[in-house]
Formats: structure tokens, C-alpha cells, sequence
């Protein structure tokens, strides 16, 4: 917004109508002597009569009428005795009421202020008042004022008050002197900003272009993007390049402060062969303890566990099939081994194997804990299973600190998980750091048991475990090939084993099938056509909900057939707006009430409540719900994920997209009744195989292909992917040496 339109107002703080303690939303009456105004902010701690300064807009609220909506907020600082003792008395510092405000400004004159901030110890010359006393005033006082100097440090700059708030929370009372020494600490990886706002905001504080501080926060901005982008470390020679284009700064200067970075510890390098691999110090040692850790479990004796014919003849009574040769060798090898890894395409028998293991595990007597990265994972597992499974973060009980601003899991080494036995299902899907945690809470001598399709997407985040623990050769792995005859009765699953094969794809129409391909010449008829089936033709012909049962997967965010515009045009045809639907907009995005939407960052301290009662917290990265309500008085919005219904923050808004078509690397761990995935475009550095077999086995009963053939056929003929950048399966290599 340009400053030429802004209104600046000052005046008294005449009423408090609404305040939000855990974002600080607040909405209040400021009186200039000339009109009362109601103004919206977020800001902690006012108080009736206090006086501020206030720079905003004008808007319209349709029930409230016209308020100003704050853009930065200043306190004037109270001045002289009487100005003061109203400011104390209104309740601005807990345990300081209206009598004790006049003891304290009788005794210190218009300096009490200064007392509370520099010297709070004297406030006990104040009979009754005791030092533990004197020292929950100036925390007070502190608290209330340390947030408000880091917001208004932060608005000098355009940035929102949520921005100083997450500041505050992690630097504390430091955070404006830490900020001005060294203002790329905003694109760090607990704030998360881009690098643009923090080399804005640097120059505006005189820092040079080749600056060291600037120079090392590119350098760790563009690890951290390329964390995002599944890389768990660069080659230096890939990084200098991209950090010098960033910085438009000289080779020798950026590998100058990197080596200074390597020295002091802020970055890790490993050495191998010619090349040297710059790490973030959290995803080296998680690579490290992986390594040690499995090779620690492999070199353990190997359980005495032997199964004979007549055992698994019982179990196959017991579950009414017939395994075949190379599901009895997984059941033979997993009770032998101390890891194992299990993997195989649908419709292969993974499932069949694992619930046979759970009772020739049981049946000896071992207590098994069940999880998979996400939720629908886990109660996919816990329904084929008929046991209790949980998403890996809730089983490792993750907690969220804003002390320290990190993820916390009380499932650790000193307090292990109660198992003899860990199984993790979809760990395609689990990145490095998440690994880690389970192994760390894992006991000293239980097992473990992987289980996932390697031909799969990797994990959204950094690394790509399950390939590189199956390509180091070191643990006992059994890969399932041969597809059983009641899944060789679907198209979805003898196409997808098709593609990853190599064969190509079978576009043909054929009557009763559950595999379509729509012929669409551009990426205009395609997204009509994506419409018309999820609005008309899939509903009526087999009564599937556009809502719940059919999902739109595309491999790409942008363009016709992206996710963007998808689901722009989705939003108007399945939920269009009407009078009794609230609505809020966030930036290019408007949200309505009966939208379809996705989580796409992990967030650990959101609190939710299932329909049984059960409360808990987290909403992870992957998860989709409908939104039930959107209270605006509140700046909040209720969303029901499955069974678990959650009050969100409009603050959190930057977390959630529709979801009415989402990208393929998204729909990792779900599975959908029907799924239309669109196929057009010229991104073809996402025209590969996995890329493809993922959005296709997302289909349990109807998969549809809308686009042009040759799009499909290049998908499934490029085996390339994308490579990532890790040192796992090199490490794990070495550990056996």
C-alpha cells in the first residue's frame, strides 16, 4: 500500500472490544477529541487510556461499518505525574492497581516508569511491596513493552506485527539488537522470510552489498530453499554459483566467508572424494546418527526367530489367503532381521505380508507400534491392520517451543517408545530429520520395520531416505514384483506397474474399467473438462461427492492446468458465494466457508478436538479438511480435518491452499476414491516416470487423465526424475566398511 494513503491518527485509548492473547489481535475505540474510531491491530497488552499513534486504512466492515485497519501502532509514551498514574492505574502492569500506582507516583515522581524498566529493585522502597513482588511488575512491564519495541521495530520496515511477535518469541527482550546487527537473521530458517525483505531492510541499515553478514545469510537462504526443494546438502561448487547470483557478489568472496562459516561451525562440510558437500548443521548429524544408528541395529546378533511351513500355513488359514514365495521370504527375513525393509507397488501384497508379520509377531509374544507420516496414512494402516495406528508425530508426542522456536518430540532417547518393534508404513514419504526422531526414540534392541514403494515420489522434505537406505546394500530388503490376481483386474494398478517398468501406457478406452484417458488438445479444453467431471459427470455416473471422493492431481503449481488456476476455477463452479457463506481474503487467495483446503507447512501447537472428545495438537503438511465456519470478529475460522475439528488463526492463513486440485508431490501419502489428473503443458522438468506413477496410484477405484497423449507418453518414458543431493547411502556404505 502506498504511505500516500495512509490516515495517521493519535489519541486516547477510550475502549478495549475485542483482544486475542495468542496473536495479539485486538480490536479498540481511539479517541483523538475529535471522534471516536474502532481500529484493528495486533498488538499486546493496551489498556483504556493509554495513548497511541496509529498509521492505516480505512475499510468497510458489512456489520461493524468503517474501522481502521492498522498498519503500525505506536505508544506515546505517558508524560508527566497525572499522564502516568492514569496509565498505571488502568492495568497496564500486572500487580500495580490504581492504589499502588498512586503510592508509586507519589514516591517517584514522573521517573516510575524508568524505575519499573531500569532499576526495579527500588520499587521495594514501597512499603508491601516485596522483592519477588517488584520483580513480577518489571516482567510485566518488560513483556508488554519488549514485544511492542520489536512490532514497532519491524513496522519502520512495512513488515506486520506478526513478524515482531515471532521475533519476540524467539529472541526475547534482544531481538530489536540482534535484528539491527544483523537484519538477514529475518530469512533465517525460524523466521523464514525471503532474502529480498532482509536485504531491503538491510540497506536501509547501511549494510553493504559484500558485507559478511549479507554474504553469509545468502549462502544459508539458499541451503535452506534448496531444503524445499528435497536437498539434504549442495555440492560448494553448485552452491557458490547460485549464492553469487543471489548476492551479484565475486566467487572468492562467497568462498571466503563460507570457509569461515565451515570453521565456526554455522555450516558442515564433508568431504568425499573430489567433492565437498555443505550441510546445515541439523540435517548432517541427522544423516550421521541414521547411518550409525542402523549400523549399530545390523550388527546386533540376528533374532533366532525361525518360521516353519506349518506356522505360516496357520496364518494364511487365519487370513483366508495364500502367500507366495516372495511374501513367505519377507515374513522369513523380517523375523530374522533387526531392520528390514518391505517394498512393492499396489496391488503387490505389501499389506497382506505386514499383517501376517504382526501375528507370527505376535504369537512370540513382541508388542508392535504402528505410524505413517500422515494422517489418512495412518488410519489407512490402522483399517488394514485392525491395530492402532498414528501419525509418526503423534506417536513421538511432537510438542512445538516457542522459547526456543523448534520441534520438540518427548518420545526420545530418555524416554523411549514401549515397543519391541517399530513398523513405519508410506516412508517414501518420511524425510531425514523425522527418521532421525524415530530412531532416536527407538530402544536399544527393538526392531525395525520400513515399509513403502520405492518406485514413488520422495519425501516433500529434505533427503530420500527409503531410496538410499535400500541402495546401500546394508539393510535386508524384499521387494514384492507380482501383482495378484484380484488387483490385476484394474487398470489403475496394471497401468501403473506398466509405467514403472518402462512399458509405456495403455491409453486405449476399454468399457468397465476404472481408467480413462480424456483427449484434450489444450490446457483450456483440459480445465473445462477437469470441471465437468468433478461438478457433473463423475457425481452422476457414480455418485461420487466433488467434495470427498474425487481429488484433481496435477503436476504442477502454475499454468492452465496448475493448481492456481484450478482451483480459482473449481472454487467458483463447487462452492461459489452466497449470502449466508462467511469469507476472508489472504493476499491473492479468498477462502470460503465449504472450502476444500490443505495444510502445506507443519504446525505443532494448533490445538484439535476429534468427535470422540480426544484432544491433541498439530496439523501437519499433507492434511486436508473442509472449512465449517469463518468468524471475522474473531480472526478465526473452524476447519474439520477428518475427525479432528480445528480453530484456526487467520494469522496461520500462509498455511493453508485449496484443495480442491493440489500438485502431485502433495498428495504423497493419500488415497482418493477418484482422481482426474491433467495432463498438459510445457513444464517438462516435471515430465517424469515417478512423478506420474505417484498421481496414479493416489486412485483407488477411478483414475481419469485429461490432456494430450504425448504428454502422458513422455511422462512415463523419462525415468530421470529429479536427483537430490544427500550423503546417506554413502554413509551407511562406510559404516559397513
Amino acid at each position: 500500500m502506498d504511505a500516500t494513503e495512509l490516515t495517521t491518527l493519535e489519541g486516547r485509548v477510550a475502549d478495549v472490544l475485542f483482544h486475542n492473547p495468542q496473536n495479539f489481535y485486538t480490536v479498540f475505540v481511539l479517541d483523538d477529541g475529535q471522534e471516536e474510531t474502532p481500529v484493528l491491530c495486533e498488538y499486546p497488552g493496551l489498556v483504556v487510556g493509554e495513548v497511541l499513534r496509529v498509521a492505516g486504512s480505512y475499510v468497510q466492515h458489512p456489520e461493524y461499518g468503517r474501522q481502521l485497519r492498522a498498519l503500525s501502532v505506536e505508544q506515546v509514551r505517558p508524560v508527566g505525574e497525572t499522564a502516568i498514574l492514569d496509565y498505571l492505574s488502568g492495568g497496564a502492569v500486572k500487580g500495580i492497581g490504581p492504589a499502588t500506582a498512586r503510592r508509586l507516583v507519589s514516591h517517584f515522581g514522573d521517573r516510575v516508569l524508568d524505575i519499573l524498566e531500569q532499576e526495579p529493585e527500588r520499587l521495594c522502597e514501597i512499603k508491601g511491596i516485596t522483592p519477588k513482588r517488584a520483580q513480577r511488575m518489571a516482567e510485566s512491564y518488560a513483556l508488554v513493552h519488549g514485544v511492542r519495541s520489536v512490532i514497532a521495530f519491524v513496522a519502520r520496515f512495512g513488515l506486520d506485527a506478526s513478524v515482531g511477535i515471532a521475533c519476540y518469541k524467539l529472541w526475547q527482550n534482544t531481538a530489536v539488537a540482534q535484528l539491527t546487527a544483523d537484519p538477514y537473521l529475518l530469512c533465517g530458517e525460524h523466521i523464514g522470510l525471503d532474502f529480498e525483505t532482509a536485504d531491503r531492510i538491510a540497506a536501509h541499515l547501511d549494510i553493504s552489498g559484500e558485507d559478511a553478514r549479507r554474504v553469509r545469510g545468502g549462502l544459508g537462504y539458499v541451503l535452506r530453499h534448496n531444503l524445499q526443494n528435497g536437498h539434504a546438502c549442495l555440492p560448494a561448487d553448485k552452491l557458490i554459483p547460485a549464492a553469487c547470483r543471489l548476492l551479484d557478489c565475486q566467487t572468492d568472496t562467497a568462498e571466503m566467508v563460507l570457509d569461515g562459516m565451515v570453521e565456526d561451525g554455522i555450516l558442515i562440510a564433508l568431504e568425499r572424494g573430489e567433492r565437498r558437500y555443505i550441510y546445515i548443521p541439523a540435517q548432517y548429524e541427522a544423516e550421521r546418527y541414521i547411518a550409525g544408528r542402523l549400523a549399530l541395529m545390523l550388527a546386533q546378533p540376528d533374532p533366532e526367530e525361525t518360521v516353519d511351513d506349518t506356522e505360516i500355513a496357520a496364518v494364511e488359514q487365519e487370513l483366508g489367503i495364500r502367500y507366495s514365495n516372495r511374501q513367505r521370504e519377507a515374513l522369513i527375513t523380517a523375523l530374522g532381521s533387526p531392520v528390514f525393509v518391505l517394498t512393492g507397488g499396489p496391488g503387490t501384497g505389501k499389506t497382506t505380508a505386514l499383517n501376517g508379520l504382526l501375528r507370527l509377531l505376535r504369537r512370540r509374544g513382541y508388542k508392535s507400534a504402528l505410524a505413517a507420516p500422515t494422517g489418512r496414512a495412518a488410519k489407512r494402516m490402522g483399517e488394514v491392520t485392525g491395530l492402532e495406528a498414528k501419525t509418526i508425530h503423534r506417536l513421538l508426542e511432537a510438542s512445538f517451543s516457542d522459547g526456543e522456536g523448534c520441534l520438540k518430540f518427548r518420545r526420545c532417547s530418555q524416554n523411549p517408545l514401549d515397543c519391541d518393534v517399530l513398523i513405519l508404513d508410506e516412508v517414501s514419504m518420511v524425510d531425514t530429520l523425522l527418521f532421525e526422531a524415530a530412531l532416536r526414540a527407538l530402544r536399544l534392541g527393538s526392531r525395525l520395520v520400513l515399509v513403502g514403494d520405492s518406485d514413488q515420489l520422495p519425501s516433500v522434505g529434505a533427503g530420500n531416505l527409503l531410496w538410499d537406505v535400500i541402495a546401500s546394500g546394508r539393510v535386508p530388503t524384499v521387494h514384492l514384483s507380482e501383482v495378484f490376481r484380484q488387483a490385476a483386474q484394474s487398470r489403475i494398478v496394471t497401468t501403473a506397474h506398466s509405467v514403472v517398468r518402462g512399458e509405456g501406457l495403455d491409453l486405449a478406452t476399454r468399457p468397465d474399467s476404472d481408467l480413462f484417458f480424456v483427449r484434450r488438445a489444450t490446457a483450456a479444453d483440459a480445465a473445462e473438462t477437469v470441471l465437468s467431471l468433478c461438478q457433473r459427470r463423475l457425481p452422476d455416473t457414480y455418485g461420487f461427492s466433488p467434495l470427498t471422493d474425487i481429488q484433481v492431481i496435477t503436476p504442477t503449481r502454475q499454468g492452465g492446468v496448475g493448481t492456481v488456476q484450478l482451483n480459482a476455477l473449481l472454487q467458483q463452479h463447487l462452492n461459489p458465494p452466497a449470502p449466508d457463506k462467511g469469507e476472508v481474503r489472504f493476499g491473492s487467495m479468498l477462502f470460503r466457508e465449504g472450502d476444500k483446503v490443505m495444510q502445506i507447512k507443519n504446525n505443532y501447537d494448533v490445538e484439535w478436538q476429534s468427535s470422540t472428545g480426544e484432544k491433541g495438537l498439530g496439523i501437519y503438511n499433507g492434511d486436508i479438511g473442509l472449512i465449517t465456519l469463518i468468524d471475522r470478529p474473531s480472526r478465526s475460522m473452524l476447519i474439520q480435518f477428518d475427525d479432528r475439528e480445528v480453530q484456526y488463526l487467520f494469522d496461520n492463513l500462509n498455511q493453508l491452499e485449496l484443495a480442491y486440485a493440489i500438485t502431485v508431490h502433495k498428495s504423497q501419502g493419500n488415497e482418493f476414491d477418484a482422481v482426474v489428473m491433467p495432463l498438459v503443458g510445457s513444464h517438462r522438468h516435471l515430465h517424469y516416470r515417478n512423478l506420474l506413477y505417484t498421481g496414479m496410484t493416489r486412485a483407488k477405484k477411478l483414475l481419469v487423465m485429461v490432456g494430450h497423449p504425448s504428454t502422458a507418453q513422455q511422462m512415463a518414458a523419462n525415468n530421470r526424475g529429479g536427483r537430490r543431493y544427500t550423503n546417506l547411502a554413502w554413509m551407511l556404505e562406510r559404516e559397513g566398511m
